[in-house]
């Protein structure tokens, strides 16, 4: 019998379905593992800058569907837009059953404030150039599409996996520095509003740290990603931590049977048809 870990509250981000990077499989795996109160989509759950009818595979329409059903079974849903998938902001404040779409949240958790929002209102490059962002964004899958190939060539010669896009990252001063810079404008933004947590998605660096200035402390989090890192943020007992799927085994969670059994075209119609237990 598979026992679900209970947590009061997941947040994930930067899954980025309908692209070649996202590792909807591994998602797909650790949300049958969890049963949450609370799941926060914390931006780019959809990449809607890069969807394309030619791919989004099934693995893809699973998520989307698994999401829907814990939404039915009672799981608040809060999906906080993302730059990605920013056409839902046109939508924002709206609720569906337990489904609600927000630009950005603030939660009470035993007596301390949550402040919940994806990050990309700090990039620069995404105000005031959104075409090279996007095209930033296709360069990204095309390296991590090359990635695969050249892991696959690793892995047959028995030799271990290799992240290009996270060696670039880490490599590049410039690319460091903007990730300590977001992380600082982040947490002294969050220190000025008294707010006891900051939660942030976007830059795809999962991390859990005290940021202290002469005006406060408060606590930085970020949920990492779906395409390098597979992290998640988890709050029990009043306490976060970051969850690793890398560090986790969970095979037997691989996928409920009724949606891994499922055809694409029912798959799509359980997720655009609203379940009757749901109303």
């Amino acid at each position: 019998m598979k026992i679900k870990r209970k947590v009061e509250i997941a947040v994930i981000s930067d899954v980025h379905l309908g692209t070649y990077g996202c590792h909807a499989k591994q998602l797909l795996t650790y949300l049958n593992s969890i049963q949450p109160k609370k799941l926060i989509l914390n931006g780019d759950i959809i990449d809607i800058w890069q969807f394309s009818k030619r791919y989004f595979p099934k693995s893809h329409l699973r998520v989307i569907k698994k999401i829907m059903d814990m939404s039915a079974d009672g799981v608040e849903i809060i999906y906080v837009t993302g730059n990605h998938d920013e056409m839902l902001r046109k939508f924002s404040d709206m609720t569906i059953g337990n489904i609600s779409i927000v630009d950005k949240a603030v939660l009470e958790l035993d007596g301390k404030k949550a402040w919940i929002f994806h990050g990309d209102v700090f990039d620069v490059s995404i105000q005031n150039a959104k075409w090279l962002a996007k095209l930033g964004g296709y360069g990204y899958d095309l390296l991590i599409l090359l990635n695969r190939l050249s892991n696959w060539v690793l892995e047959k010669l028995g030799k271990e996996k290799y992240s290009l896009s996270k060696k670039i990252k880490n490599s590049v001063k410039r690319a460091v520095k903007y990730i300590s810079d977001f992380e600082q404008v982040a947490s002294d933004l969050a220190i000025e509003n008294g707010y006891d947590y900051v939660i942030c998605g976007h830059i795809h660096q999962p991390k859990m740290v005290i940021k202290e200035n002469k005006y406060g402390k408060t606590m930085y989090l970020n949920s990492g990603d779906w395409v390098e890192n597979f992290t998640a943020l988890e709050y029990q007992f009043k306490r976060w931590k970051v969850y690793n799927y890398s560090k986790d085994k969970l095979s037997p969670f691989y996928a409920d049977e009724d949606i891994k059994d499922m055809e694409v075209k029912d798959l799509i119609a359980a997720i655009t048809i609203v379940d009757q237990h749901a109303k």
